[in-house]
């Protein structure tokens, strides 16, 4: 199953009913999980919590022990008879989903203990925990790694018989839109769009080996960003030695190889037509453009308004251009359309333009200048 149809399913499911998502390592389904927390809907006034949707409980299973769940026994005093008793002290985390609504995801189910998974079959079953329930509004979603490479244990049939089970498995354009709408750089979302299979690896894996992967690529965005050698500063320029020794330790130096490779020799050539036509298209690579080369533009649709009357689609690109260059850019380019022949380009372009000049004339240098 595809992100975009998993996702749509899962928010749509009753609470009630657990989710097991199979599916390869590195294939983010930590984030695809928020995700779905994100566009659950709900009503709850959280103490600790400002949304949107539900707060994630992220318990990693590989590395927990029985106490990590159940808690730990503690001694009570019981006046209905003599002594005292031994209960559980329940986990603070496990509580917190008891009291409100959370997504509780239960990850690397297939590599934890016997002991652990026991633990986790109540939880599934019953909801509850020695007695403790979760919340009515609490999920539950349990992740599994897939394939012959992982030392995992097998999955009890009665556990998965309580779950709704998918298999994720991820497209590139899966992984393009979360991209884009989480700001990875627009250099790295161009290298996968034209080379998608060093996204991630398939096929067989040799142990100690780095391969690439869709959650590695994450983490080396983060990691450029941090170091402020982001890709984008190097687009068709010499690059800096460290953006390999980082790359090679997240997706491997094959893929890193080709990566810098292509951040080198990256050329960018946009037209007037590309702009005015169908700018969403190359937004992202117009947003990595110097100023020079932007003015390079505006010089190319001044040409082009000296001859074509613009629609009102083009001047809507025009505007959202625009709004990528710098007051003075724009400033200048206001003085050129009011002395355009054409006043039907002239008109279109005033019209969505005055706020900005106006805001020019308050706020920037240019306050002295006066339109003519």
């Amino acid at each position: 199953m595809d992100v975009k149809t998993f996702v749509e399913v899962a928010k749509s499911l009753p609470a009630n009913i657990s989710i097991l998502v199979k599916g390869d390592t590195g294939i983010g389904k930590s984030q695809i999980v928020r995700q779905i927390a994100r566009e659950i809907k709900t009503n709850w006034t959280y103490v600790d919590h400002e949304g949107p949707g539900l707060p994630v409980l992220d318990w990693r299973l590989s590395v927990f022990s029985e106490g990590d769940i159940i808690g730990l026994p503690d001694l009570i005093d019981n006046p209905t008879s003599e002594g005292r008793e031994t209960t559980f002290a329940p986990n603070n985390r496990f509580m917190m989903a008891c009291r409100e609504p959370y997504v509780l995801f239960l990850d690397e189910g297939n590599r934890a203990t016997p002991e652990v998974l026991q633990c986790a079959f109540q939880i599934v079953l019953d909801r509850e925990l020695n007695g403790h329930k979760l919340h009515p509004e609490t999920r539950i979603i349990m992740a599994i790694n897939e394939g012959n490479d992982f030392m995992v244990n097998d999955m009890d049939p009665a556990l998965l018989r309580r779950f709704w089970v998918t298999e994720l498995i991820p497209t590139t354009n899966d992984w393009i839109s979360w991209a884009i709408k989480n700001d990875i750089d627009p250099i790295i979302v161009s290298f996968i769009k034209k080379y998608p299979s060093h996204l991630m690896h398939t096929g067989e894996r040799n142990p100690g080996t780095v391969y690439p992967y869709p959650a590695s690529w994450h983490r080396l965005d983060s990691s450029l960003k941090h170091a402020d050698i982001e890709p984008s500063k190097f687009a068709g320029r010499d690059i800096d030695d460290l953006l390999f020794y980082f790359a090679s330790g997240f997706v491997g130096s094959i893929t890193s190889a080709a990566f810098v490779d292509y951040i080198r020799n990256y050329k960018i050539k946009i037209s007037a037509e590309d702009v005015l036509d169908d700018f969403d298209r190359y937004e992202d690579e117009i947003n990595l453009l110097t100023s020079d080369k932007k003015n390079e533009i505006i010089d190319y649709i001044n040409l082009y308004l000296a001859e074509n009357n613009l629609s009102n689609d083009q001047a809507s690109n025009l505007n959202k251009f625009l709004g990528c260059t710098s007051d003075e850019v724009v400033y200048n380019f206001m003085q050129e359309a009011l002395e355009m022949k054409n006043l039907h380009n002239s008109k279109m372009i005033y019209s969505f333009l005055k706020n900005r000049i106006m805001k020019v004339y308050e706020n920037s240098k240019l306050k002295g200048k006066t339109l003519q």
